[in-house]
């Protein structure tokens, strides 16, 4: 019985000094790294509160700005390749870090819906930034700019909704219970970068998932690996169903606005169908499956490609005759 004691015991020092030996390899990469220089600009929207907004390309010269919104754990340098090839074409656009996540300051809770899209009313505002927008989203974004769009109807030019999640999706029983699992992990993930666990994984493929580069792919990596983002990020993951509620009771998209919609490879069925259907509802739709690209990559370097057509086709829509629906 005293050897399997003593036996027990050498095994738990053991992996205390594991995982302390990991933390401190990640410590020690912290201080090698730091944290990046935000690019960008701060907006103070009232309460004592800043957001970080980065906005890149020419003057928008009577063309409507591109509005990007990040998904779940996402932020303003999720869009870096995207920007960047919006640049090249000459289009404005500007993203941003929702309240607690990258840059921005933390906000009051509950995180929903109705908070994210009240704190980027007050940035439009502060920043200067008037509008009309093409409002592009991924992922779990496109419950908010869903709730934007109905709340700023006039601030709206189109959409194009990239592998973005719709509030009917939570009609499909698949989905309810990835939204739950993934709540809980969230949480799992906020404690674990929290105590430092992620900090040796930032240059893995763990800490880049989309593809960047630069500056952007340095600010990804030290968010992965903030405790402060991952908390406020599962903050708002927790409320995913109630964002889909309040999105849902805002009310559908005007037919009248071009709508792209932007998918993975692989993406087929019921649940294809629903995000499908902004497109196919809309006078002006398209619809693109990415061939290669997975939910994360859809934003990199590869695939960014596919969304700047989605923004092209919608200003295409708001000076010419509608194209036709691409699928």
């Amino acid at each position: 019985m005293r050897g399997v004691i003593r036996f027990v015991t050498r095994l738990l020092a053991g992996v205390v000094l594991v995982l302390l030996a990991y933390i401190a390899v990640g410590g020690a990469m912290s201080a090698v790294f730091g944290t990046p220089k935000p690019r960008g600009q701060f907006h103070d929207i009232g309460g004592g509160r800043r957001l970080h907004m980065v906005c890149a390309g020419p003057a928008a010269g009577g063309s409507p700005t591109v509005l990007l919104e990040a998904g779940a754990f996402g932020f303003s340098a999720d869009w870096g390749a995207v920007q960047e090839q919006l640049a090249a074409r000459g289009v404005r656009s500007c993203a941003y870090d929702r309240a607690g996540l990258g840059f921005s300051d933390p906000g009051p809770k509950p995180r929903d819906g109705l908070a994210i899209v009240g704190d980027l009313e007050a940035l439009l505002a502060a920043s200067g930034e008037k509008g009309p927008f093409i409002l592009v989203g991924h992922s779990m974004a496109g419950l908010h700019l869903r709730l934007f769009a109905a709340r700023n109807p006039r601030k709206v030019a189109g959409l194009v909704l990239v592998d973005a999640t719709a509030p009917e999706d939570m009609d499909h029983p698949i989905v309810a219970r990835f939204v739950s699992t993934f709540a809980g992990l969230s949480h799992l993930a906020s404690m674990g970068a929290s105590a430092g666990l992620f900090k040796p994984l930032i240059n893995t493929s763990f800490g880049d998932k989309i593809g960047l580069t630069g500056p952007p792919e340095e600010e990804k990596r030290w968010a992965f690996a903030s405790g402060r983002h991952n908390r406020w990020a599962a903050e708002e993951v927790e409320h995913w169903p109630e964002d889909a509620r309040q999105a849902r009771a805002a009310g559908g998209l005007d037919p009248a606005w071009p709508v792209a919609v932007v998918l993975a490879d692989g993406r087929r069925g019921a649940l294809a169908a629903i995000r499908e259907a902004p497109a196919r509802e809309s006078r002006h739709g398209f619809v693109e499956h990415v061939k290669g690209s997975d939910h994360a990559s859809l934003l990199g370097a590869a695939h960014a490609e596919a969304i700047v057509r989605g923004v092209l086709h919608v200003r295409s829509a708001l000076t010419g005759p509608a194209p036709e629906t691409r699928s």
